[in-house]
């Protein structure tokens, strides 16, 4: 039969033929992102099948359902007394890529910190992204291989997410939001409310390195400074802390405001006083010289892979070595206590021995930061 001529050809082999063509995966040569990749056609499910099926690589997502469906065993035991706890975070920072992290890795870490220390294991996270039209793929492979990587060494699997795409202008060239799943072992409960007098403060690494990296990275300022982001997932700390100081009260991730604004939401919703010693607190060298050149006080700067903890007098020995022992712990400090007076207020206790009040963020000096 000749090839060229298959007017003839049985309906079944034909209707076989087209099956086939049908189930290849759609081929993806375009090197930037178009209207079309948001519109729900060939061109959306050749970049969700190129981009993100294959940079995430697990069964589930590969279902492409409305739902990404998984069993409760894959969220941890489930017993009596077991919570569930959500959280979900959007990303905007500027810009994309940045020492030490991306807007991908901050988009995993970030809500993976957050289920962290609100005392959950962070099991299962949702990853939707708005992409600006003209935005290089080249750009959004790297970003989507840094959230795979950031959710392997989480211990977290990205199940389900969404796509669009909005015209030149609307949109600086991608955000992400992040939703994610964990579960809180019964019996453990944190909370402004278990904080007591004489608790003692622990801080997981130094602060301000990612807002200083991140700023330093727009290229606005004639500073050159060797300051990476410390965007990490801090759950295998936060695991740590709590098998080696049960009692441990309350924990919050230090990210926009920094440490001085958590502290002060602490005191408040504790309605205690939080002193802090202002020479424990970690700073690295060039991180405090920048901030010092830009007039930025550090405990207002942005963290991301840094979390403040308020655990018992007697257990803050065993916290501190426990997160000292692992990767990203090794520069813990215990930074300061818990007083009954001033009530809801921060105090800082300079090397002088002199005293001055530390209020909340006000402003925004670094925006965009994550």
């Amino acid at each position: 039969m000749d090839p060229k001529n298959r007017l003839n050809d049985d309906e079944k082999d034909v209707n076989e033929r087209i099956g086939r063509v049908r189930a290849r995966r759609p081929r993806f040569t375009d090197e930037y992102v178009t209207l079309a990749h948001g519109a729900g056609g060939k061109a959306s499910a050749a970049l969700v099948d190129a981009v993100f099926l294959d940079g995430y690589g697990n069964d589930v997502l590969a279902e492409l359902g409305d739902a990404g469906v998984v069993g409760l065993s894959a969220l941890g035991q489930v017993a009596p007394g077991v919570s569930l706890a959500m959280s979900t975070d959007s990303y905007v920072v500027n810009p994309l890529e940045f020492p030490g992290g991306s807007i991908g890795e901050l988009a995993v870490n970030g809500t993976v910190n957050d289920l962290a220390v609100s005392g959950a294991r962070p099991a299962v996270v949702s990853a939707a992204f708005v992409l600006e039209e003209g935005l290089d793929i080249a750009t959004l492979r790297r970003v989507v291989a840094d959230m795979r990587r950031a959710a392997a060494e989480a211990g977290v699997r990205i199940v389900t997410g969404d796509t669009k795409v909005v015209p030149r202008g609307a949109a600086d060239r991608l955000y992400i939001t992040t939703a994610g799943v964990g579960l809180i072992p019964a019996g453990r409960a944190l909370g402004a409310a278990q904080v007591r007098r004489g608790d003692r403060l622990l801080v997981s690494g130094p602060i301000a390195d990612h807002g200083m990296a991140v700023m330093l990275a727009r290229g606005d300022l004639a500073i050159d400074a060797p300051i990476r982001s410390d965007t990490r997932a801090v759950n295998g700390l936060v695991e740590a802390l709590l098998a080696a100081a049960p009692h441990t009260r309350w924990m919050r991730d230090a990210t926009r405001g920094g440490l001085a604004t958590v502290l002060n939401e602490l005191a408040r919703a504790a309605d205690l006083g939080v002193v802090v010693e202002d020479e424990a607190v970690p700073v690295r060298e060039m991180t405090r010289a920048a901030c010092d050149m830009l007039g930025l006080d550090p405990l207002y700067v942005a963290n991301e892979g840094t979390f403040v903890a308020v655990v018992a007098a007697d257990e803050a020995d065993a916290a501190l070595a426990a997160v000292r022992g692992l990767p990203g712990g090794e520069e813990a400090a215990l930074i300061g206590r818990i007083v009954a007076e001033p009530a809801a207020a921060v105090v800082l206790v300079t090397g002088f021995g002199g005293t001055r009040m530390v209020d909340m963020l006000v402003g925004d000096p670094l925006p965009r930061i994550c």
